[in-house]
């Protein structure tokens, strides 16, 4: 059944099956004129309105959030390009009825030299083998397709794919425009709630406006439900106040897939906004990641990673309370847990921050993969045989203990790689005092390295060579 064949139904429908349909889908706007939002890509010049309107429309891909418009720009399309249309969901279709209605697009346009616009809900949710299958049909030009998503297409739509379709993004929908299509909704007397003479109070209106969240589906659906609950009053108005609203939509719309891309933009958001030492933000989405299901342990696992990404050392006890938090957390459980939760990111948020480990452990990797496997110096091998002893393993080892300050000027790192630098401390938090230390410590190396001029080294130096030989020896 194409969409026109699917309104011939329609009109014949009682006016109670009429009723039945959710009012959300009563008021789908059905041309251009009426289709509220979105003139960014609609506006009167605009490209896509001007291929609409020229019946020059190619395959696209409308990606955006739930409640934006999505599947009703397409079925808009169909109509004012006279195109046959065929629906279906991703979530139902599998390959089987792909070829099924790929058949019934060629048929269409050899028949009666027709076009079909075959329109695809939640298109990300097509695995490869399904999205290759399009393929063909798409470059015959045997369909026009149209696909929705509230994922982004560049990592849910195969790149084949991609690249024969045009992506448009649609945006939530603004507060002014909820009221537009809120207020039609009301004053509709043949697919709206005209006949109920439903009042909806400013305070309500504003309040469903904004727990909308940007999706006119849930507007619509608030102001179904409110209405068909509100009693009546003597002149037989049905009034929904703010209370009725707040009664009516119990709990806020969120916008959070936990597998899609709004899950990686509210972690990205809560990581930095830790390193930007916010702790309101931080606070914030993190209280949306939880609010909308996300696993508490999983944004205790990213706090514990950006303890030692972006404080490091600045602040260790930052590694402590991280692995605290979600011990206690693991102990607790939600509600009481997720406090201890907040508190770490708090703490994180506003101690002293510092990259240098995460730059060093960087450096060291890109070294690995530069050198490969560089042989360990033989005076720091292990040496637990004596043929190992007699090949020179462990060899004119200086043992630091045995040396004044616990400190000798020794080689540690492959001889390619001698003298090289990973780790630089800065100025902020504990790492001023790590700082301190390695500047002691080169300094204690550049003074050996001019010769040893006080000759005091040199008998620290013997006196620790027979304090090492004398411990051999014993053992």
């Amino acid at each position: 059944m194409d969409l026109f064949e699917k309104e011939k139904k329609q009109k014949g429908q009682s006016s109670f099956s009429r009723k039945e349909t959710p009012l959300a889908d009563r008021m789908r706007p059905e041309t251009m004129d009426e289709f509220v939002g979105q003139k960014h890509i609609l506006g009167k010049d605009s490209v896509l309105r001007k291929a609409i309107e020229e019946d020059k429309i190619q395959s696209l891909i409308f990606w955006g959030p739930p409640g934006t418009g999505k599947t009703t720009l397409a079925q808009i399309i169909a109509k004012a390009t006279g195109a046959h249309f065929i629906s279906f969901s991703a979530v139902l279709a599998g390959i089987k009825e792909i070829k099924k209605v790929m058949a019934e697009a060629s048929r269409m346009k050899e028949l009666y030299h027709r076009k079909t616009i075959l329109f695809i809900d939640e298109i990300h949710r097509f695995n490869k083998a399904q999205q290759d299958a399009f393929l063909p049909h798409v470059e015959k030009g045997n369909i026009v397709l149209i696909g929705a998503t509230t994922e982004n297409p560049s990592f849910e739509v195969i790149s084949a794919l991609l690249s024969r379709t045009k992506v448009y993004t649609l945006n939530s929908l603004n507060e002014d425009e909820l009221k537009i299509i809120l207020k039609r909704a009301i004053e509709d007397k043949e697919k709206g709630l005209g006949n109920m003479k439903v009042e909806l109070d400013p305070e309500a209106t504003d309040y469903i406006v904004q727990m909308a969240n940007g999706d006119a589906r849930i507007a619509l659906s608030t102001l179904e439900f409110a209405a068909l609950t509100t009693p009546p009053d003597k002149e037989k108005k049905r009034k929904i106040t703010l209370k009725i609203a707040q009664e009516t939509m119990q709990k806020k719309a969120l916008v959070y897939d936990k597998g899609g891309e709004e899950h990686y933009n509210i972690i990205s958001a809560f990581h930095k906004s830790l390193r930007g030492s916010d702790p309101d933000a931080a606070l914030y989405w993190l209280g949306r990641m939880l609010t909308g299901g996300e696993d508490p342990l999983f944004i205790a696992r990213r706090m514990v990673r950006f303890a030692s990404e972006d404080i490091g050392n600045a602040d260790p006890q930052a590694l402590q309370v991280t692995i605290a938090a979600k011990d206690a957390y693991h102990f607790v459980g939600s509600p009481e847990g997720e406090l201890a939760l907040a508190q770490a990111a708090v703490y994180l948020a506003t101690a002293p921050k510092s990259n240098s480990v995460y730059k060093a452990f960087n450096s060291v990797q890109e070294d690995i993969q530069r050198t490969q496997a560089l042989p360990v110096p033989l005076h720091i091998r292990n040496a637990p045989t004596r043929l190992m002893k007699e090949l020179g393993y462990g060899r004119d080892y200086k043992y630091p203990h045995d040396y004044p300050e616990h400190f000798v000027d020794e080689t540690y790192l492959p001889e390619n790689l001698k003298n090289r630098k990973y780790y630089f401390p800065t100025d902020f938090g504990f790492e001023k005092e790590i700082k301190k230390r390695l500047e002691w410590w080169q300094k204690r190396k550049n003074q050996g390295a001019r010769g040893k001029k006080s000759g005091s080294t040199d008998r620290d130096q013997s006196t620790g060579n027979q304090q090492k030989e004398s411990r051999n020896n014993a053992q």
